[in-house]
This record gives structure tokens, sequence and C-alpha cells, in this order.
């Protein structure tokens, strides 16, 4: 191939990423006011514009078994999708580790979906190697929980209510261990507004 084709596959290739990002942003609903301040702030929390159901997602335990957000209905569910390979993953998951100790005795649990191909081995190799103690492992090597959850980047955190409903997200790190963290959890512990 020579190089002018080469440039023109190129500038095609980007071109079909850029409107496609373009269309999920639009399907989303985004509009300027819901843009993040800054990445890695507890203070990008969006609130879902209307509370409803989280979808239905499949994924699989340390052992292989298939499970569903189901399981933990009752439970304030802090859902953060990561994988391994993801640089802002690896910095976030300590603080998860953290906040699922510190809350797990007030009907909070933090569902760390990895969406590595490597499966629940390699999930639990990272945790052995970060030191991660309270965190179970989940997985979906499908990767299809990203697309059910309408979600472009990684890491992604979404909270769902006692009842199963998605309540809102925060694209991108945040700090969860702090106390704006804390707070913004136990809150979905209230009916919505």
């Amino acid at each position: 191939m020579t190089t002018s084709w080469r440039l023109i596959v190129i500038v095609l290739v980007g071109a079909i990423v850029a409107a496609g990002s373009f269309a999920v942003y639009m399907l989303l609903g985004l509009n300027d006011e819901d843009v993040p301040a800054q990445l890695g702030s507890i203070e990008n929390f969006i609130p879902a514009r209307e509370v409803k159901p989280a979808p239905l997602v499949t994924f699989l335990d340390e052992d292989g078994a298939k499970l569903t957000l189901e399981k933990f209905r009752g439970r304030v569910v802090v859902l953060n999708l990561w994988a391994t390979w993801c640089t802002p993953c690896i910095a976030e998951m300590p603080m998860l580790d953290r906040l699922q100790h510190q809350l797990e005795n007030l009907g909070v649990v933090v569902v760390a979906l990895s969406l590595d191909r490597g499966g629940p081995e390699a999930v639990r190799e990272f945790y052995d190697e970060h030191g991660i103690e309270h965190l179970a492992v989940y997985v979906d090597p499908t990767m299809r929980a990203q697309g059910d959850l309408n979600t472009i980047g990684l890491p992604t955190t979404i909270l769902i209510d006692r009842d199963g409903n998605d309540r809102g997200r925060i694209v991108g790190p945040a700090e969860w261990d702090d106390a704006a963290a804390v707070d913004l959890v136990l809150s979905m512990r209230a009916p919505p507004e």
C-alpha cells in the first residue's frame, strides 16, 4: 500500500472514530451542564436525569459463576468498571478497596467489575500484587457491560440504590475514600427525590 493510500485510510478511520464518539455522546443526552469540571473529583458526579432500574448486566465471580446486579438488591452498589491495563483504574483501586472496607457494614457493596479478557485469574493476580484485600473478584471478559451501561471510558463508576435504580455516575477516577465520596455513596440509601 502506498503512503498516500495509508494516509487516506488513517484519515477515514479517524473520522469514523470521531463520528462514533460524537454519536455516543449525543445518545447519552449529555449537555454542557453535565461535563465534569475536572477528572478525578467526586464533584464530577452526574446524577441520572431519570431514576430508573440499572440495566441487567451479567458477569462472573471468581469461581466463574454467572451473576447479575440483582444479587446485591437491598444494598447500595458502587459499580466500578475498570481493567488491569487502565492506568487511572489502577490508581483508583486501593481507594475503592478502602471504601468497601469502611462501608461494608452500612449496606454498601463495591462491585469492581473488571473488563479484562484474562478472566478472574488476571484480576486475582492484580489484587494480590496491589494489596487489594476487601474487594471481591468480578469480571466481564465479554465487555458487554460497558455497552449495556452506556459507558464510554474507563474507569466509570455508577451508583445504584438499594432498589436497583441507577442514580448517577462519575466518568474517570475519583478519590473514593474521602469524606465527600463517603457522603455521596451513603446518600444513595435514601429514596430518590
